[in-house]
């Protein structure tokens, strides 16, 4: 399918939207002063070594210490044997591999999320504009998106070109065709960035930054465009000519698709990428047909529920479930990408009587997260009639990157009512009575608050106030939340 990459850049933020078919199907953004941390490799101190959990934690001077699991520790280990505790091979304890206080190369992995700090690992990993460097190893491979009967020759071709200086390399999956020219270009590219973060850690004391990964903008030449996208237009000449000096040095190949958009109107009104991303954070998404999916987005899993909504199309109502199920297959994969979301995601198809119609959506549900760049798999049906899938989470999801939690239900999505409030205020006020003796009670409290005291709840304001033998005040404020009040004693 034919691809189109919009770039919009300001000095504030560049954001990225990859449009498949006239609609828009990835969202990407990067603020100046938040970009994401995967890929950097820094000089930590090991903090903290907990042997319970097998992890540690590593100060890197960021807001929160970031985590190392034993998994993630590197350990060289024989040519063609898989590494430790894998297969059955026991795995060394992390107590006898770090200890606290000991400088450590890491590199981050999965970027801090939510209350999470960053997943780190010890294993490096440089990502060129055809091959992967991994410095510790000397495993040659390719990647399995290249058809198995070429992975042989690719191989003896990168064997000969790595030659006796030896580092491990991944030929990526747009290295397939690259000439033997190119592949000692990004070699020499990879081993070069290599020494000189070897050298900064012999002089930096640790925490220090050793690399950066790619700023967005040269992300989308490394790694977004394929042999489908047809154009990468970006609004910024000046980040246009960059781009392109960029590109000429280590992606030739993409340069002739780059175009400097001069039009008057905002270059993401041409596919009307704002109302995608608008739409993109809310929680209901409408289908076509007349049905919708809920998005719920929680810590530990997002959910996803398909309706039939309005759709009465089909000639009965297994084929209405049907087709509804099939469009929602399609609009599931996209806010997937669209939204970023990851980790492990419920999917709840409406129940289907059917075994080849659950078949059938299973299948095109697959066939349309296959196009998904993120690494994505898929169970069956459960026996409630659920479908349990992941998608690899590396960066925060669309929603975690431009929201916060709302100031007024402190991210609950729901608020107590004003009469709730009010019986909260009352109690309040027979709490503070005990304790206090002041002339007179003053109520602050939302105008819904106010009135609901003023018309329906006077009656009992006015009891209490007999009982506490004080007079009790009422004062609006339009700047409080509906939860919010304040009880001043006068």
């Amino acid at each position: 399918m034919q691809q189109d990459i919009l770039v919009n850049w300001s000095p504030q933020e560049t954001r990225v939207a990859i449009v498949e078919g006239g609609s828009v199907q990835e969202l990407h953004v990067e603020r100046t002063l938040e970009r994401g941390l995967v890929g950097n490799v820094y000089l930590g101190k090991v903090a903290r070594v907990l042997p319970g959990m097998q992890s540690a934690f590593i100060d890197m001077g960021l807001e929160r210490a970031a985590f190392l699991h034993v998994a993630d520790v590197w350990q060289r280990h024989p040519e063609g044997e898989p590494p430790s505790g894998r297969n059955g091979q026991p795995q060394v304890p992390i107590e006898k591999q770090v200890f606290e206080g000991q400088p450590l190369m890491v590199q981050v992995i999965k970027d801090p999320i939510g209350t999470k700090g960053a997943r780190l690992s010890t294993q490096i990993s440089i990502a060129g504009r055809l091959l992967v460097f991994l410095p510790q190893d000397d495993h040659l491979g390719v990647s399995q998106k290249i058809p198995a009967d070429q992975r042989d020759a690719l191989r003896r071709r990168l064997t000969a070109l790595v030659g006796a200086a030896g580092g491990g390399f991944i030929l990526r999956t747009n290295g397939e065709d690259a000439t033997d020219e190119e592949l000692a270009e990004d070699i020499a590219y990879l081993r070069k960035t290599w020494t000189r973060i070897r050298d900064s850690a012999t002089r930096l004391p640790p925490p220090s930054l050793l690399h950066q990964d790619l700023n967005l903008l040269q992300r989308v030449l490394r790694d977004m465009v394929s042999e489908e996208t047809q154009t990468i237009r970006i609004d910024s000449r000046e980040q246009f000519g960059l781009l392109a000096a960029f590109g000429e040095e280590f992606m030739p190949a993409a340069v002739g698709k780059l175009q400097l958009y001069k039009g008057e109107r905002p270059i993401f009104d041409l596919y009307s990428v704002d109302d995608e991303i608008a739409k993109a954070l809310g929680r209901r998404v409408e289908l076509k047909s007349g049905g919708y999916l809920i998005v719920d987005q929680t810590e530990a899993l997002t959910t996803v529920d398909v309706n039939t909504g309005g759709f009465v199309g089909a000639r009965n109502f297994d084929d209405t479930i049907f087709k509804t199920n099939l469009e929602a297959a399609h609009g599931i994969a996209r806010q997937l990408r669209l939204r970023n979301l990851g980790g492990i995601i419920i999917v709840d198809f409406i129940d289907m009587q059917r075994e080849d119609h659950r078949d059938a959506v299973l299948a095109e549900f697959r066939k349309q997260l296959a196009r998904d760049r993120v690494k994505t798999m898929a169970a069956g049906f459960s026996q409630l009639g659920l479908v349990e899938m992941t998608r690899k989470r590396t960066r925060e999801s669309l929603a975690h990157l431009l929201c916060e939690p709302c100031p007024v239900c402190q991210g609950k999505g729901t608020v107590r009512t004003p009469r709730t409030v009010a019986y909260d205020i009352l109690r309040e006020i027979l709490r503070e009575a005990r304790q206090f003796n002041p002339r007179e009670y003053r109520v602050i409290a939302s105008p819904k608050v106010i009135e609901l005291f003023l018309d329906e709840e006077s009656q009992h304001l006015a009891g209490l106030s007999d009982f506490v033998g004080k007079p009790i005040s009422l004062q609006s404020e339009t700047a409080m939340g509906q939860e919010q009040y304040d009880i001043v004693l006068l």
